[in-house]
């Protein structure tokens, strides 16, 4: 054990959550719960006639939204990369109501737009990946330092989801990180001495210490800054719908830039409460199934198709690393699937999750670490563990 250690595991990061857990962190922060968006993103190489150097699009209402009362939160992006690649992706907010709602489905839909199949006419696509994204913002973010460790990135939850960008959060929590547990550990009497440098090994005896100068240097940096400017933007959006959410969000992120004197409370669906984005899913009985195109296998592809393009592996004989919560084990056939009409066989963009004879079966093997199922089962009745060394997806150009 290091004399500090330093957690940048990305969104929903397992050793993170513990750590959160464990230190009752969002409650000593006074902070909301943490919500995610899923995003599901394709490569694809398209003809050089097609490349457009520099071109970036970022689109709101189709699929997701159809009338400007619509309260499912989500985008999409489109960027054109050389030498000839077109990364696109649709991500969607994981505190959606209806259950019949498909995510990968509604990629595969966003894609036949004439604003975006006109990008990828006549390409190959050539990887898919999905992973899930903090939306939360400044409301969520916990006490950053504990006992001989830190929080930084998307393990804290810097990310900027008006921009739908964390990369440059996370880099300079980084050297905030480095230069505050360098100067913590290199001062004070003695410090030199024992340092492990100079002592070849870390002094048992030591207590942990927990740097709290950390949080305090965050907290005057710029990231917390660019937060506090945007923090009311995603609950504009759950509070009025998208047409109400997108005029909050330009006047926020270019009028009053952060300096509104009001915060407005985190409602997740109609419940009043800040609830996690699990609970923000409704019963079946609520809404109507949702009959999706069938793939074309041009422009569209089935799921299990896709999924070969994350190159995802496991090995056969390794225990699942999804394993259901022993005081829930019989939420997926009691509620989750008599409730709520089985979600996860829905929201799961490879295709894990499906029931069997009114039984739940996990095919562990396909996922690619989205960690979606962790946040989105009802009563969160997944422990999302970490497989052995180098199972999960090989991405080479996401």
């Amino acid at each position: 054990v290091g004399r500090q250690t330093l957690f940048a595991e990305g969104a929903r990061g397992s050793c993170s959550e513990s750590i959160i857990s464990k230190f009752d962190l969002r409650r000593e922060a006074g902070a909301d719960v943490q919500h995610f968006g899923l995003g599901i993103k394709e490569v694809w190489e398209v003809p050089e006639e097609k490349f457009k150097k520099g071109f970036v699009q970022h689109t709101l209402g189709y699929p997701l939204q159809s009338s400007v009362m619509d309260k499912v939160y989500g985008g999409s992006f489109l960027y054109h990369q050389e030498p000839n690649l077109v990364l696109c992706g649709l991500v969607v907010g994981l505190d959606y109501e209806n259950p019949y709602i498909n995510p990968y489905l509604e990629f595969q839909r966003w894609k036949t737009h004439p604003a975006i199949k006109s990008h990828l006419e006549g390409g190959t696509c050539i990887q898919y990946g999905a992973r899930v994204l903090n939306e939360g913002g400044y409301h969520s973010l916990p006490k950053l330092t504990f006992p001989g460790g830190m929080l930084l990135g998307c393990s804290a939850g810097f990310l900027n989801a008006v921009k739908i960008k964390g990369s440059h959060c996370a880099i300079q929590s980084g050297i905030v990180a480095a230069e505050s547990v360098y100067e913590s550990l290199t001062t004070g009497e003695n410090a030199e001495e024992k340092t492990v440098a100079s002592m070849g090994e870390i002094d048992a005896d030591e207590t942990a210490l927990e740097v709290t100068q950390y949080a305090e240097n965050m907290e005057k940096s710029w990231v917390y800054d660019e937060l506090k400017e945007v923090r009311n933007c995603h609950e504009a959006f759950s509070k009025w719908g998208v047409g109400g959410g997108l005029l909050y969000t330009g006047i926020a992120a270019h009028i009053t830039k952060g300096k509104e004197p009001w915060t407005l409370p985190t409602p997740i669906g109609s419940n009043p409460q800040p609830k996690t984005d699990s609970t923000a899913t409704k019963p079946a009985k609520d809404f109507q199934p949702i009959k999706y195109p069938a793939p074309d296998g041009i422009l569209t592809f089935d799921l299990l198709t896709n999924l070969q393009r994350s190159g995802t592996y496991h090995e056969d004989d390794q225990p699942s690393h999804l394993r259901i919560k022993a005081d829930v084990a019989k939420v997926p056939e009691n509620i989750s699937l008599q409730v709520y009409a089985a979600p996860e066989s829905r929201f799961c963009p490879a295709g894990v999750y499906e029931y069997v004879e009114e039984k739940l079966v996990i095919n562990a093997q396909n996922c690619i670490h989205c960690k979606c199922c962790s946040i989105k089962m009802p009563q969160e009745y997944i422990n999302w563990t970490v497989p052995e060394g180098g199972g999960g997806p090989q991405y080479q150009v996401m």
